[in-house]
């Protein structure tokens, strides 16, 4: 899965020259956190709400609204925008969006075709990745349990689901506690909790939680 199959598009923009106020009003009228800054087809920056809010007055500020609303007009999104911006091209896989995103602390990066911006991957993207890779909307038999770290043992786990008559609807592999193990979290249909664990007993080291979803 590549950011272009995910990223949201088209991209809602911001001209540097808008008024803080009215920058935030736009984003909470298209309910985003976050937009480009552009001038004449060119990208100068990006401007998160978090920059906009931070830009505004204080409720507790002693100005008029007279004098606080000539002040905001003066404030602009090219004096609070961020102009180091990170981007990412539209086929890198998602995972590395992800990780460059985590690392770098950022919630959402512009994502280029040929130099040209064609839409935004966020991490409200990356969440509902995550919601359809763990099957967190489907009804079923969820397991977390904990394997040997070594080759063939996701083979032996989903041969023995297999057999036992169950079809996968979602897997995730995690870190274990140690270099030694893994977690493995699936949801699986067709199957009682007890059909489970006698299915994967001699496979898993430790059953952490089976639970219906």
């Amino acid at each position: 899965m590549f950011v272009g199959e995910r990223m949201s598009q088209p991209v809602i923009t911001v001209s540097p020259d808008t008024p803080v106020h009215d920058a935030l009003v736009m984003f909470r009228k298209e309910h985003i956190r976050r937009a480009p800054v552009v001038k004449d087809g060119k990208m100068l920056g990006i401007v998160s709400e978090s920059d906009l809010l931070n830009a505004s007055p204080s409720p507790v500020t002693s100005l008029s609204v007279w004098e606080m609303n000539y002040l905001m007009s003066k404030v602009t999104v090219k004096n609070v925008m961020t102009k180091k911006v990170k981007t990412i091209d539209v086929n890198t896989p998602i995972e590395e969006a992800a990780r460059i995103m985590a690392d770098s602390k950022i919630g959402g990066m512009p994502v280029m075709r040929s130099g040209k911006m064609v839409g935004m991957i966020t991490e409200t993207d990356l969440f509902k990745i995550f919601l359809e890779l763990m099957g967190a909307r489907t009804k079923a038999l969820r397991v977390t349990a904990l394997v040997e770290e070594k080759p063939g043992q996701l083979a032996k786990v989903t041969k023995a689901i297999a057999e036992a008559g169950g079809d996968f609807l979602a897997f995730g592999m995690f870190a274990g506690p140690d270099t030694s193990s893994r977690i493995i979290t699936f949801k699986v249909a067709r199957l009682k909790k007890d059909e489970v664990i006698q299915a994967l007993e001699k496979v898993v080291k430790k059953f952490w939680d089976i639970r219906q979803t």
